[in-house]
């Protein structure tokens, strides 16, 4: 009888250890074709812009395309470096705004704040990134576009310099939420023990705690920088839409034209199977590859800060 409940309870217990090793197997399966078909879609939508773009670089040619140094469609005319230069401009004034306001805000947050006041600030923020972008855009170019012309004395308030205060707004909820959450789960015992010894909370903080989280605050930089340089409609209203190098090339209060920019503002109007067609698909595959170095960029030199300063 010992025999026979002994026999029973082993099988019932191999049975739900099969039913668990199926339903793990299968998990791990689901995981893997979520995995491969992200990077699937990824590269569909590279070799369709490719496709697409390809006849642009072969009647303009790769390098007159990519330094070409205007755009004029009737003309059959398509250079892009001044598309690119701004581009690079607006986002790197983004995410000096972005950074430079979002890192110190997600430290109050995390380390600073009462709790009243993070309950309040916390949700404010996140808020942001719910706006819709035409809003921002509207708001920008009544607002900001509006301010900008007379402080500095600007024939028209729509520049560089607008653009990338807009999409440091836009970045900024991004650069908060993600580096608050990666400074909130640096373990307590780092920071109890740097007390311990004698250290400041501001020595604490600048010492154990943006060490640890470097690698998480990297992260928020990085997807902050590309919700900047991907931004179209508010970036549209705001910088003027001039196909041209500013002079000097830093000159954040001249007009200009993103990448972003140039695709929406004549693709509806481009016919299809034309040369002005596949060169703004051209532009795509161009910000497609921008995108992708500059992740790559930051990956590499935030690894490199990461090893040298540690991180959780």
């Amino acid at each position: 009888m010992k025999h026979k409940i002994f026999y029973s309870f082993f099988r019932k217990n191999l049975i739900i250890m099969k039913m668990r090793n199926i339903k793990e197997s299968l998990v791990k399966i689901l995981f893997f074709l979520t995995a491969v078909s992200s990077i699937i879609i990824v590269f569909f939508i590279f070799a369709f812009l490719i496709k697409e773009g390809s006849p642009a670089f072969m009647d303009v040619g790769i390098l007159e395309f990519v330094t070409g140094m205007k755009w004029h469609a009737p003309a059959d005319i398509y250079g892009i470096l001044p598309l690119i230069v701004v581009s690079l401009l607006i986002t790197f004034g983004a995410m000096v705004f972005a950074v430079g306001l979002g890192v110190p805000t997600a430290i109050f947050l995390s380390e600073v704040a009462p709790n009243r006041v993070k309950i309040i600030l916390k949700p404010a923020v996140e808020m942001l990134a719910g706006v819709p972008s035409i809003v921002y855009g509207f708001i920008g170019m009544v607002l900001l576009v509006g301010y900008l012309g007379p402080t500095f004395d600007m024939l028209t308030g729509r520049s560089i310099l607008a653009g990338s205060i807009l999409l440091g707004i836009m970045a900024l909820p991004t650069v908060v939420s993600v580096s608050e959450d990666a400074i909130s789960v640096v373990p307590t015992e780092f920071k109890e023990g740097s007390l311990a010894l004698g250290a400041t909370k501001w020595q604490t903080i600048k010492t154990v705690t943006f060490p640890a989280a470097f690698s998480g605050i990297a992260a928020a930089v990085i997807l902050g920088m590309g919700r900047a340089i991907g931004e179209t409609m508010a970036v549209l209203l705001v910088v003027g839409n001039i196909c041209k190098i500013p002079i000097p090339f830093f000159d954040y209060f001249e007009t200009g034209q993103p990448l972003t920019a140039k695709i929406a503002g004549e693709m509806g109007e481009a016919g299809r199977g034309s040369l002005q067609y596949h060169a703004l698909f051209g532009v795509g595959v161009t910000l497609l590859i921008i995108v992708f170095i500059l992740n790559l960029i930051a990956e590499v030199v935030m690894t490199r800060l990461k090893k040298k300063w540690g991180g959780v």
